[in-house]
């Protein structure tokens, strides 16, 4: 099968976000199904293309008010092929959407309709005709629209599928800013009441597509609702037929209790001694007093409201100053985000010695607090899928979580299952419901060592693997195919 994936971001050339981890273990494992996996992405000034080829490939494509010239690179990795857009609305800048995260590009929607149109481009040039177009969240939302608009038999019996990475990030633009992309319009394409219409990427790669995605069962459902649909609940209920979610998974390479190089001591599903020489070492480096008899729950997050940090730090005394002083227990925080969030963490750290607070983005220091921790509190309003459950899962910690999107789908609830169950799972969102949660964490814990290395042990054998996500896709490329 043949399959051009199209995005703003893949590993390792560049990243944002989860978006860029996903497009490049996708598309491995999919090789390794011995598809024809092609990937495009823009050529970015932070990229380094110093041993990538030139292609043969070059035209141009209206867009920005005229026609803009462009060329393509090439470099293959993993038995995937990498084509890179060089032109200079992406290689004159080293950001991806803004040159921070607070600040996109002014002229955003005639970037990404430029890679859409490139995508089509490009395929043309190489004679090379995929089976599928797998387009990745909004700034790709135009390339299944242009695919049903197009006269050229080249792309008759081509399919498209959209995949939603995060419904809350839609690409939406002035109206006025269309007619600068040189896209025909349709009313299909906006979104916003009358007066105040906007053209919607996002919303066009899901009116048009063929077949939509997302990345957890539970999150296909929730934004179905109007509490998760960001305005789109009715349009993807409409889709329903055509709206499937596949859980992510993660990198078995690099998130290896057994191999993982930021590891002093490597342990296993059988052996978990090395397990209790790390929490050790990170109850020091952490600052915190070394007792293996205490539980050590950690957070690696963002520090933002969709993060449940708002409701783990409201009210006198807050939900986490409350753990703390209730539990005997040991907590580390590591993330950045909200200047409020960061200064009263701080706070509340200097008031509790069991408490570390770290504000840094660390991959070394996820890594030692998966290996080291007892408990990873995950407490997300929501999470389309998450991954630091599934990386807790692999490394024998045992996940707190709400119950949402990919959270739902990927811990199976102690209390509910004692026999199958990998970690802890709530509904409420609020302090109460936090504290409840850790609580419970807690009693699992008291019923000692034994019990706990049993949960550690059907956690680590959890499959997360990419190679059961990619049958999944695989599935319904077949189907969409056929036709069905």
């Amino acid at each position: 099968m043949k399959i051009c994936m199209v995005s703003s971001e893949s590993v390792p050339f560049s990243k944002s976000g989860g978006l860029a981890d996903v497009v490049g273990a996708l598309s491995t494992a999919l090789s390794e199904l011995g598809d024809d996996v092609r990937v495009l992405l823009p050529l970015y000034g932070s990229i380094d293309g110093t041993g990538f080829e030139d292609t043969p490939c070059k035209g141009t494509v209206s867009v920005l008010g005229d026609e803009q010239q462009v060329t393509f690179k090439q470099t293959t990795l993993q038995k995937v092929t990498y084509y890179f857009l060089c032109h200079p609305s992406f290689t004159k800048r080293k950001g991806i959407y803004g040159d921070t995260s607070f600040t996109p590009y002014a002229d955003n929607l005639g970037r990404f309709t430029l890679l859409n149109k490139a995508a089509l481009l490009l395929c043309e040039a190489l004679g090379w005709k995929p089976d599928i177009m797998h387009c990745h969240d909004w700034t790709c939302g135009f390339v299944p629209y242009l695919l049903k608009q197009t006269d050229s038999r080249f792309w008759r019996d081509t399919k498209s599928m959209m995949t939603i990475h995060n419904l809350a990030y839609q690409g939406e633009f002035a109206r006025l800013e269309l007619l600068m992309s040189d896209v025909a319009p349709d009313t299909r394409m906006f979104s916003g009441p009358t007066s105040r219409k906007r053209v919607n990427m996002l919303k066009t790669g899901l009116e048009f597509a063929d077949e939509l995605t997302t990345v957890s069962p539970t999150y296909a459902k929730e934004i179905q609702t109007e509490a998760f649909g960001c305005s789109l609940e009715s349009l993807l209920s409409s889709r329903s037929d055509h709206l499937q979610g596949i859980i992510n998974g993660i990198d078995y390479d690099e998130w290896n209790p057994q191999t993982d190089s930021f590891l002093t001591h490597h342990f296993g599903s059988e052996k978990l001694k090395g397990k209790d020489l790390t929490k050790a070492e990170i109850q020091a480096e952490f600052s915190l007093p070394v007792d293996e008899q205490i539980p050590l729950f950690c957070m690696i997050s963002r520090l933002a409201e969709q993060k449940g940090f708002v409701e783990l730090l409201e009210g006198s005394p807050c939900a986490l100053e409350q753990m703390l002083t209730k539990l005997p227990m040991q907590m580390i925080i590591v993330g950045t985000g909200d200047n409020e969030m960061e200064r009263k963490l701080k706070e509340i750290a200097e008031r509790h010695a069991n408490l570390s607070v770290n504000i840094l983005f660390s991959n070394r220091a996820a890594h030692r607090l998966e290996a080291g921790s007892d408990f990873f509190l995950m407490p997300s309003r929501y999470e389309p899928c998450g991954l630091n459950q599934l990386y807790s899962l692999r490394y024998g910690t045992i996940p707190i979580a709400r119950r949402t999107g990919g959270l739902a789908d990927s811990i199976i609830d102690l209390d509910e299952n004692p026999q199958s169950g990998t970690g802890i799972l709530f509904d409420c969102m609020s302090a109460h419901g936090i504290l409840e949660a850790v609580e419970r964490a807690f009693s699992w814990w008291a019923k000692g060592k034994k019990t706990m290395q049993n949960i550690r042990t059907r956690c680590m054998h959890w499959d997360s693997t990419w190679q059961r996500s990619a049958q999944s896709y695989h599935h319904i490329y077949e189907s969409s195919i056929r036709g069905n």
